[in-house]
């Protein structure tokens, strides 16, 4: 035998002596198995004891686990082999004992008011049968003005009905807030479309007939979007908010990188790819799109990208909080893409420096409205009405232009509009341009069936000074056009599966004088998740 191995079995043999050496009637036991205290010192109380095991009220199958009560008395009350926090009938609303300590937000909410600093029960109210607790939003105090990720982590009570970032009801309960679920930690969202699509386009003459003899048609079946977010809180940084969206489509790439900081009061410097601007078609997720895409002809001849850009924001001065918010921004250098993160990727010569600068103030004249909700009712909403108005001056590869757009939303009950109007006077090419898109969803049937459609038009006049050379980018703002589209949205899983049938058709207008209309006709069956 290894003389070694003695040093290794002399404790345990000491120990062995000590445990047989000492009555049973000397070690302490609990003596209370109802008290919630652990009398014996042994780190473990009342029914978790095996001192308690054989005590009548210990034994499993003896009720039901619906109360914070039989939700932590570490029995498992109702039988069915699961006990207290591991039984689902214990996540029921209402259950509080089981919340961490993100989670008992839930039920006490410690908030600093400009007077006094003092803890506000939030007990929520009972559920009705049928309802989830995506119905609370808007109910009781909730004023439903923060319901997006950016709202929701400022530190600010935006719409002042007394809950701040994740207390509130809409940053709590809608599923399109991702920063308050689980845990204040980074996460991963994932947006994908899967489409079949078909395609038709022609020609028409002025009188609509068509000119070609066969159309062009077309079936397609891919991945029509697959968004990769990263998002959550910049650590060390208290209220602070960063977001990385990349796109995996026809060419891969970093779409969207947002940093905000606080400074105060509500007010945020918010450094981002370049999407500073005045309309919300690039910026807003495609998983907030009503109608799928945004309106290509909003945004194609007004909103350009640049390399990088950055703006300051938050609730005008001297004002309710919650009635007007205002932002300033300034974008520089070139990017193909609005949003894209890159440098000047234009293939064509640079005339100018490009660069952008602007300002926006929102006001809610009902309710309240940001710039981020999304659009997608999945239950009905309480009444608001929203107005958002811009101006900015852009210098662009081969433009100068100054700028305005006008956008407004309008929330009730089960029905959402929204209007949209952009207008430019171009003055390197001495040429108006104008576009206008209008809005409008209808949730028939609540948390499954979602109605839409949108019309409208971009309307050129023509350069009195054009360019010798037009680039693309330019010959495109000279062609009018036409769109109106429709969608059904099914949500089979909650709002996380969204099924959808669109249809599009768009008619442009002639390039040159004589030249015939083209357009454009696509059926999509899409199979939309994220999470």
């Amino acid at each position: 035998m290894n003389k070694n191995s003695w040093k290794y079995k002399l404790p345990l043999l000491m120990c062995g002596v000590f445990l047989w050496a000492t009555p049973l009637s000397a070690m302490e036991r609990e003596t209370n198995c109802k008290d919630g205290i652990d009398n014996d010192g042994d780190t473990v109380y009342d029914c978790s004891d095996a001192d308690c095991f054989a005590e009548a009220h210990c034994q499993p199958g003896q009720g039901e686990e619906n109360s914070d009560a039989t939700c932590g008395d570490w029995v498992d009350n109702d039988g069915d082999g699961v006990k207290d926090c591991e039984d689902m009938d214990c996540k029921a609303p209402g259950i509080t004992t089981c919340y961490g300590s993100w989670d008992m937000r839930k039920a006490k909410v410690e908030q600093i008011k400009p007077e006094t600093t003092k803890t506000v029960s939030q007990v929520l109210p009972d559920l009705k049968p049928g309802m989830g607790i995506e119905d609370l939003i808007g109910s009781g105090k909730d004023k439903d003005g923060e319901r997006n990720d950016v709202l929701c982590s400022d530190g600010f009570d935006n719409d002042g009905d007394g809950m701040v970032d994740c207390a509130d009801y809409g940053c709590r309960f809608d599923p399109d807030v991702t920063i308050c679920q689980g845990s204040p930690d980074f996460r991963f969202s994932v947006v994908g479309n899967i489409s079949q699509e078909y395609i038709q386009r022609g020609e028409i003459d002025n009188s609509g007939a068509p000119v070609d003899a066969v159309a062009e048609n077309n079936w397609d079946t891919r991945f029509s979007r697959l968004q990769l977010r990263a998002l959550g809180p910049i650590p060390q940084i208290q209220d602070s908010f960063f977001l990385l969206s990349t796109r995996m489509e026809k060419t891969p790439r970093l779409t969207w990188a947002m940093f905000q900081l606080p400074v105060g009061g509500g007010h945020y410097i918010n450094i981002n790819s370049g999407g500073g601007g005045l309309s919300n078609a690039l910026v807003l997720s495609t998983a907030k799109q009503l109608l799928l895409d945004p309106p290509y002809y909003v945004y194609s001849a007004f909103e350009q990208g640049n390399g990088a850009a950055m703006e300051l924001g938050g609730p005008m001065p001297f004002l309710n909080p919650g009635l007007m918010r205002y932002r300033v921004f300034f974008g520089g250098g070139s990017g193909r893409f609005a949003g894209n993160v890159g440098g000047r990727y234009f293939t064509y010569d640079n005339t100018n420096y490009t660069y952008s600068v602007g300002a926006q103030v929102g006001i809610n004249i009902i309710g309240y409205v940001s710039r981020w909700d999304s659009p997608f009712l999945y239950t009905p909403a309480p009444t608001a009405l929203g107005l958002q108005v811009g101006v900015k001056y852009d210098q662009r590869a081969q433009e100068r232009y100054p700028a305005l757009n006008a956008a407004s939303s309008f929330r009730w009950n089960r029905l959402i509009l929204m209007g949209e109007f952009y207008g430019k006077q171009e003055l390197e090419f001495e040429s108006t341009q104008m576009a206008y898109n209008l809005q409008a969803g209808f949730l028939i049937w609540p948390k499954h069936l979602l109605l839409a459609a949108d019309f409208g038009q971009y309307l050129p006049t023509e350069m009195q000074n054009p360019p010798e050379q037009l680039e693309t980018d330019i010959r495109k703002n000279l062609q009018g056009q036409t769109q109106w589209r429709a969608a059904l949205h099914w949500f089979f899983w909650r709002n996380i599966g969204v099924a959808s049938v669109v249809y599009s058709d768009k008619l442009t207008a002639p390039y040159e004088e004589g030249d015939n209309f083209e357009y454009e006709r696509i059926v999509e069956m899409v199979a939309q998740y994220r999470f």
